[in-house]
Formats: structure tokens, C-alpha cells, sequence
């Protein structure tokens, strides 16, 4: 399966097959002329396929150097960014060549920023290796890391040269971490497809949705696909696309990064926000309770405890949808169809009332 990302200056390709990995090297050959490539990569999945990728790539005549950072969402800030600059420059990297993500969103979002940046920037390509980087995060050009005061803080638009998804490699995720990844896929049906959300409802549980992982995560980049066209840098309704989000990620930079997982995080600022909003008739009555069930099929969970309404107030604040004292928040009113609704900072205190539903 293919999809085109057709922007104006910089058209691109999502290539989704299962075993894709195993031919990355006349992938890459086929998009860039033979140059040096820094691998970014975390010691988990280095330890999984590092190897492989690295073998493939020089058989077709590139020069590798790997970068490898500790696995976690703690270390994608620009400390780590720092040493993948130094680690560019000790191999005399030009804007000439260029860097290559294998990873989750944590890789990708982190090695995408770094090529971004590097010499005011350098190519790069996306080889997402979670369910979440696959559907969502290494499509769009969106890059970033994170700061004290909130996720993704400090980042860039900027796109790939290509997407490789391979959905064998989501076999040797963690059963929590595949999971999470779904968090994404129901957002995609809720904003804008009600067949995928069909689709997903006739599923028993997480092990059958990783059984037809490909249409899911091609029904999933296509949602994300269309919108990324219409609206590259996020002024309309690309926005659509943080349904959940603005709680979900005062979530995760509350409780801890990595100790909510990102699509966990999701999952709970769509329940809140759907909560709150059907409450005010903004949402169909019995909205609240289908996200819900469908999120605890999958075993994620729709708020966390202690909750902190203050402390995620204050994070919410620094998100970067707030404009000066208000903030763009997403809502469904029916399942497929989205809406932006701009309320004010105050106002958001309401959405962030305690909520009683299934904790994490």
C-alpha cells in the first residue's frame, strides 16, 4: 500500500507492507544518492533491528554511523538533541546527507527536530517502529522535543523524504505499547471515519486489531493524510487532529513522561473533553460512553489518579494551541465529524473537572 503526502514543495510517500524492512536499503537507494546516513535509534529498538537496517543500508553502498539514545520519552529534550548535533559533526556530516529515524515517536519526533536543525537542514527519512509513530507521529512533519513546561514545546515543521511502515515489526512490542497505539487509531475514526470506527467496534480486543494491522494503519494515515494536505501547518483543520489532546498531553507532562504513555494520555483527554462537552450539549448525548467502551475493549484508560485539576491548568496554559487567553479545543459532535471550538483559558478549567470514570 501506498499513500501520497502531496504538498507543494516537498511530495513524499507512505509505504506500508508487512517485511518492508527487510529490503530498507533499496528503499533509501531509491530516494537518495549514496551518502553518509546517521541512524537514530533507541537501545531498545537497536537491540531488535539495528543491525539489519545498518547491513541492508550498506550493502547498497551508503555509509552508516548509528546513534543510539536510552528508550524513553525522559530523554526526547535537547540534551539528547545536543549530542545527536555533536555525534553529526564528529562524522563530518554536510547537507548533503542525511539522517534516518528507526524508533517510536520518541526517535522520530527527536531525529526529525535534529535534521531540521542541523545545518539549517539536512534530509531525513521516517521508519516508525510503533503503532503510535505509524499512524500518527512520523506523518506530517511535525518535530519536536519536550521542555519542563509541556510536550513538544520546543520543535519545527518539517517533512521526510518518506515514510517506511512495516507492520511485522509491531509483533515485538510490548503488549502495553501496542496498545497505546490504538489510542490514535480511535481518534482517527471519531474526527473523520465512521467506517473505521465500524470497523474497530466489531473487534474483541487488541490481538485481532494487530491480525489486520495494515488496514488499520492505513485507514489511519489516510485520515491523517488528507488533513496534513489541506492544512501543512496546523492554522484549520489539521487541528482536528489533537482531538484529546490538550488534556491528554497535560497528562502525560503531570504524571510523568512515560508514566502515562502518549496514546494512554489520548484516550483520557478524549473522555474528559467528550464528558464535559456533552454535558454542555456540545456533543450527542451517550458520545461519552460509546468512546468509552470502545477505549476499554482495547484496556485503556479513560482518566488517571491522583487528578490534579490545578496542575493541569497550569500546563495547559503553555500549549501551544493557547492564544493569548484562549485556546482552540477539538469535539465530536457525532462519530466521523469534527469541530474546533475556541473558549477561553478560564473556560478550560471547566473541562478539566475531576472526572469518574475507569483510572489507569
Amino acid at each position: 500500500m501506498k499513500l501520497k503526502v502531496d504538498l507543494p514543495r516537498n511530495p513524499y510517500d507512505i509505504f506500508i507492507k508487512k517485511g518492508s524492512l527487510s529490503s530498507v536499503g533499496n528503499w533509501v537507494s531509491g530516494l537518495w544518492k549514496k551518502q553518509k546516513i546517521v541512524l537514530v535509534t533507541d537501545n531498545n529498538v537497536n537491540a531488535l533491528y539495528g543491525t539489519e537496517v545498518v547491513t541492508e543500508l550498506e550493502r547498497e553502498g551508503f555509509e552508516v554511523f548509528t546513534f543510539e539514545f536510552p528508550a524513553g520519552e525522559a530523554n526526547k529534550n535537547l540534551a539528547t538533541v545536543e549530542k545527536l548535533w555533536n555525534f553529526c559533526a564528529q562524522q563530518s556530516l554536510t547537507r548533503s546527507d542525511g539522517i534516518i529515524a528507526l524508533g517510536g515517536g520518541v526517535v522520530g519526533d527527536l531525529a526529525a527536530f535534529a535534521a531540521s536543525t542541523y545545518m539549517r537542514g539536512i534530509h531525513f527519512l521516517q521508519i516508525p517502529t510503533s503503532l503510535t509513530a505509524q499512524v500518527d507521529s512520523s506523518i506530517g512533519g511535525k518535530t519536536g522535543v519536550n521542555s519542563a513546561y509541556a510536550k513538544n514545546m520546543i520543535g519545527t515543521f518539517a517533512q521526510p523524504d518518506g515514510v517506511l511502515i512495516d507492520p511485522e515489526v509491531l509483533k515485538t512490542l510490548p503488549a502495553r505499547d501496542f496498545r497505546e497505539g490504538i489510542g490514535e487509531i480511535v481518534k482517527c475514526a471519531l474526527i473523520a471515519d465512521k467506517e473505521l470506527w465500524q470497523r474497530l467496534s466489531k473487534l474483541n480486543d487488541a490481538q485481532e486489531l494487530l491480525q489486520e494491522a495494515e488496514y488499520f494503519i492505513h485507514a489511519a494515515c489516510e485520515v491523517k493524510r488528507k488533513l496534513v494536505v489541506e492544512d501543512q501547518f496546523d492554522q484549520g483543520i489539521r487541528l482536528y487532529l489533537n482531538f484529546g489532546h490538550t488534556i491528554g498531553h497535560a497528562v502525560e507532562a503531570w504524571a510523568g513522561y512515560g508514566q502515562v504513555m502518549h496514546g494512554e494520555a489520548v484516550a483520557i483527554g478524549m473522555v474528559q473533553i467528550s464528558k464535559v462537552a456533552e454535558s454542555k450539549g456540545l456533543m450527542s448525548k451517550g458520545m461519552t460512553e460509546s468512546i468509552g467502551e470502545l477505549l476499554q475493549k482495547f484496556q485503556l484508560p479513560q482518566t488517571c489518579q491522583p487528578w490534579d485539576e490545578t496542575a493541569l491548568f497550569d500546563i495547559v496554559v503553555h500549549d501551544k494551541k493557547a492564544r493569548g487567553n484562549k485556546i482552540n479545543i477539538v469535539l465530536v459532535p457525532e462519530i466521523g465529524r469534527a469541530t474546533i471550538h475556541e473558549i477561553s483559558l478560564e473556560e478550560m478549567r471547566e473541562y478539566l473537572k475531576e472526572g469518574d470514570n475507569n483510572s489507569l
